[in-house]
């Protein structure tokens, strides 16, 4: 400070750094939060306070959900666990094979290259021997996340639906009991489901997800997951390439909405289906020129799990609609997990590796016919998912033109 300067406004400004000095310790001290969360109440309420009538400070929610998931269960691990489920649906422990599947994955740290079979059936032996899954797992620490990742990615894969089946595959019961009763569980027979089309409804609980290939055309695929793709700027390959014939019916891998339909430059012609729990987004990409969609489709329409929704082919790559720049006809299969929705586009997005599960989901392929007017594909055995808000729409092949 110059010593030119006045005395009094040495001691003025001494004086003022002594009273903001002190007013820093007040609010400080747990007197100056009362003072701070006070000037709320008495200065200006906030929009969203004043909608809902309250003049109060609201403290901070911070939403807590699941940031990340890195999907590592083998298809080894999931048929065993299935398998185990549906072994003990009807028995008075039945065992929950997303349970099994969470308690390995907090026991491996999520690293399901130490899968053993004897682990498997270790826990479950003392699950069916009288002990609490809740108690095994108490102290646990990851048990609890690995369960709901675990149970975002295969909740809705397994458990009570009706069926259509051959008459020549259907149990003797089944037999008695066509022609008395319609797939709704109502007396009478409905016109819909005649003895003559050779087939009988059934109940079954098991796997009620598909393969998004249908029954009896060829494809192959490997682990491609994360490997870096070039066109429009440098990045990972986010989900699953299963290559085919332009044409291959695109079945529904499970129940659900089409949320999104149309073209996008990187997977051309695509699909999006959201399951009806909100966590899993499927997404179909690259489909058929001119035809790539099932016409039944627009979006908001439901889709049952086995329905056709669309045909394999070769678009994308380019901002022009319905251009072939994909040099392998294929189909781009991945799953989205969504905990918030904040995390549906953008940066917050997870995708998760899903070769596993198509190589699980193998076992349970859609079969379909075509209608030679249309070139229309429909599934042949229609089913009932409960899952489904009001019952589904049955995909049946119309007998005459529309």
């Amino acid at each position: 400070m110059s010593e030119n300067r006045p005395p009094k406004f040495v001691n003025l400004v001494i004086s003022l750094e002594c009273v903001l000095l002190a007013a820093f310790l007040i609010l400080l001290s747990p007197v100056g939060t009362v003072i701070s969360d006070s000037m709320a109440v008495s200065g200006q309420v906030s929009e969203a306070d004043k909608e809902d009538g309250s003049s109060e400070k609201k403290p901070d929610q911070k939403k807590d959900f699941i940031k990340w998931v890195d999907f590592q269960v083998n298809k080894e691990a999931m048929q065993q666990a299935f398998r185990y489920d549906v072994d003990t649906c009807q028995s008075e422990i039945h065992l929950n094979w997303i349970e099994l599947l969470a308690y390995l994955g907090a026991r491996y740290g999520g690293d399901f290259s130490r899968y053993k079979a004897a682990d498997m059936k270790a826990i479950a032996d003392r699950v069916l021997g009288g002990e609490k899954m809740e108690d095994i797992t108490r102290d646990m620490k990851y048990y609890s996340y690995y369960l709901e990742a675990y149970r975002a990615v295969l909740g809705g894969m397994v458990g009570e639906f009706k069926v259509e089946i051959p008459m020549s595959e259907a149990p003797e019961f089944a037999l008695k009991e066509h022609g008395n009763e319609d797939p709704n569980g109502e007396s009478g027979q409905s016109q819909e489901h005649k003895a003559d089309d050779g087939k009988v409804w059934v109940t079954k609980y098991g796997l009620k997800a598909f393969s998004p290939i249908a029954k009896n055309y060829p494809y192959s695929d490997y682990s491609d997951f994360g490997v870096a793709r070039s066109y429009g700027f440098k990045r990972q390959h986010l989900g699953h390439d299963m290559m085919g014939q332009v044409g291959t019916p695109v079945i529904a891998v499970e129940s659900g909405y089409v949320e999104a339909m149309g073209w996008n430059q990187y997977g051309g012609w695509r699909l999006g289906i959201r399951s009806f729990d909100g966590k899993r987004y499927y997404y179909y990409a690259h489909l058929r020129k001119n035809f790539p969609y099932h016409k039944s489709l627009q979006e908001g329409s439901i889709v049952q799990a086995g329905d056709v929704i669309g045909y394999l082919g070769r678009t994308g790559y380019s901002r022009t609609e319905n251009t072939n720049n994909i040099d392998k006809p294929h189909l781009h299969f991945g799953i989205q997990l969504i905990f918030d929705e904040s995390q549906k586009d953008g940066n917050n997005e997870i995708w998760i590796d899903c070769y596993e599960i198509v190589k699980f989901l193998a076992v349970n392929r859609a079969e379909t016919v075509k209608k030679q007017e249309t070139k229309e594909y429909y599934r042949v055995y229609q089913m009932i998912d409960p899952a489904i808000p009001g019952g589904p729409a049955e995909q049946r092949m119309p007998e005459d033109d529309e």
